[in-house]
């Protein structure tokens, strides 16, 4: 059985979408796949942003902005904008049953 997806999108996934991709990760564990991207990704996570996420004991390896395209063929149970402006621009995925502003 896959693990529930959770996509959570912001405009440029460099800091907001990071934040909460990390945090749901920790809380959620390893019974969820939980993902950020962006509808114009930045290209880089923003160094304030990894440094706050480390200050509370999370580690960022491998964290990097990502297009909100790459997972137009993933089963996307849940998809979260944190960003007016990728409400507006998010897609409907392959199996998304909720969607939260």
């Amino acid at each position: 059985m896959k693990s529930p997806f959770i996509l959570i999108l912001c405009t440029r996934n460099s800091c907001r979408s990071q934040f909460a991709e990390a945090i749901l990760r920790r809380a959620l564990g390893e019974n969820f796949r939980v993902e950020s991207a962006g509808s114009k990704p930045a290209g880089y996570v923003h160094p304030l942003a990894i440094r706050a996420l480390e200050e509370i004991g999370i580690d960022t390896t491998g964290h990097h902005s990502k297009h909100m395209d790459l997972f137009l063929d993933d089963e996307v149970e849940t998809v979260i904008t944190v960003c007016g402006n990728a409400d507006q621009a998010c897609p409907m995925y392959p199996g998304q049953m909720n969607r939260h502003h």
